[in-house]
């Protein structure tokens, strides 16, 4: 099914234009409700909120929608979104939802959907939900005496206080360090700065006077100079800037120098393992992390899972085009694993691995699906080997069908990449992707060298 509604990070879009209006709002709070109303207890969601304008809009739809469904709707205000999947958990609610469209400028907004378990919801729950937002909600409507009710939780600043000094190593204090925390005008401006106080450290606050309009403008995790700058003005130890939902954190030392996420992961997980609980001995990143980070892992003896991009880049397609738009990419990724086994360079050899990754991710649930993967895997490009052979009168080295499927599968999915990376980044930094005419300047000469092979084993042929 094409997907309407849910991308990589649920459901974004700009203020007041669908998908984020006030009715949109209010059907997903009516069919998410009802996908998680199950047995007979009372049932109950946390809904939280950045400091977006809309969100005075949002909030009370999404609010009428659970409750028009049977839900409790539990509204703690602005608050970090690791606050609210801790909260879904802690108050044994069936379901959390965070409006914030993170490191986004204050005129989008998004819904973000957390489990009973805190965690963001699966595809396949996505795909149900879904499903219900195409179909008519009539009949999802509580009795009069079964509508929820709705209230304000009071303590909760204190609650998640309390959760992330519990973090925090027991006997351990920050008495003497001066720290700036910028809180990007968002979320954490209230919460940030006090859980640094009662950890005993000198707080100096900036980015904590939102007004609407002003979370993540030229403050926060996308734009570090005011925090660099106040960190050097006030002298202190050390500078933290944080996004909208103060789910991304960026540092910078006592010189103002900043210290990317790499550089923070790779600090932590060093620690972890040395201390024995590093689970799984290796670290989940993002596909922009780079090269030397990796290299860093592998010699402590860690692992590096960055499998994100070949899954984001499926469920691109999927999104876009439908089914046949995913099976086009999957005939694609297994065109270029065929490549990238038989043509053995250095540059192939990660994204080979990041394919055959996918290969084992990508699920495939229905049965006129395991037919056609099976026909794809088995059948089709033996096929075309066999074809080949037939036509010409002569054996055809699969470094000849690698070349083919290289010279003609790569600018496609490299367009594809950088597509979802220009998506998937804050648009005031967009500009300053010029490197991204350098990619395409590499994906052509690789698609160069791939015309080249295959002229090499044509002229091999005798063509």
């Amino acid at each position: 099914m094409t997907r309407k509604f849910f991308g990589t990070d649920g459901i974004r879009g700009t203020a007041n234009i669908e998908p984020m209006t006030a009715d949109t709002a209010l059907r997903v709070g009516m069919a998410a409700g009802a996908h998680f109303i199950k047995g007979e207890h009372r049932h109950r969601v946390v809904i939280g909120k950045d400091t977006r304008l809309s969100g005075y809009m949002l909030e009370p739809a999404l609010t009428a929608g659970l409750v028009s469904v049977g839900m409790d709707v539990v509204l703690v205000g602005p608050m970090p979104t690791p606050a609210i999947a801790m909260l879904t958990r802690s108050l044994r609610a069936d379901l959390g939802v965070m409006l914030s469209a993170s490191h986004n400028p204050y005129h989008d907004n998004g819904l973000k959907l957390f489990g009973p378990d805190g965690y963001k919801l699966s595809n396949d729950v996505e795909a149900a939900i879904e499903a219900r937002l195409a179909g008519s909600l009539e009949n999802l409507r509580a009795a009069p005496d079964k509508l929820g009710r709705a209230r304000r939780l009071d303590d909760v600043i204190g609650r998640y206080t309390e959760f992330v000094k519990q973090t925090f190593p027991r006997g351990l204090r920050l008495d003497g360090l001066k720290i700036v925390v910028d809180c990007a005008n968002g979320a954490a401006y209230k919460v940030a700065p006090e859980v640094l106080w009662e950890l005993g450290a000198d707080v100096i606050p900036v980015g904590v006077d939102p007004d609407g309009f002003n979370i993540n403008r030229g403050c926060g995790s996308t734009d570090t100079e005011y925090m660099r700058a106040q960190t050097l003005a006030h002298g202190a130890d050390i500078g933290l800037a944080l996004d909208g939902d103060a789910d991304r954190i960026l540092a910078c030392d006592e010189h103002g120098v900043l210290v990317d996420g790499d550089q923070i992961m790779a600090l932590i997980a060093s620690h972890w393992a040395e201390a024995g609980y590093l689970r799984g001995n290796g670290v989940v990143a993002t596909v922009m992390s780079n090269l030397g980070f990796e290299k860093y892992l592998n010699g402590k003896g860690l692992e590096i899972n960055n499998e994100n991009l070949m899954i984001n880049l499926s469920e691109l397609y999927s999104t876009s085009f439908g089914t046949t738009g995913l099976w086009i990419f999957v005939i694609g990724a297994f065109m270029v694993l065929y490549s990238t086994i038989f043509i053995s360079t250095a540059s192939n050899s990660r994204l080979a691995a990041d394919l055959l990754k996918l290969m084992r991710l990508v699920k495939v649930t229905d049965e006129a699906g395991r037919k056609r993967l099976i026909r794809i895997s088995c059948v089709t490009l033996p096929a075309i080997y066999c074809l080949f052979y037939l036509s010409v009168g002569k054996p055809v080295t699969l470094v000849t069908i690698g070349a083919v499927a290289q010279a003609l599968m790569l600018p496609f999915l490299s367009f594809a990449a950088l597509y979802f990376l220009y998506r998937e980044t804050h648009e005031a930094l967009r500009p300053k992707l010029s490197w991204i005419a350098m990619l395409w300047v590499s994906s052509f000469l690789m698609t160069a060298v791939g015309i080249f092979q295959l002229t090499k084993e044509i002229q091999k042929l005798g063509f």
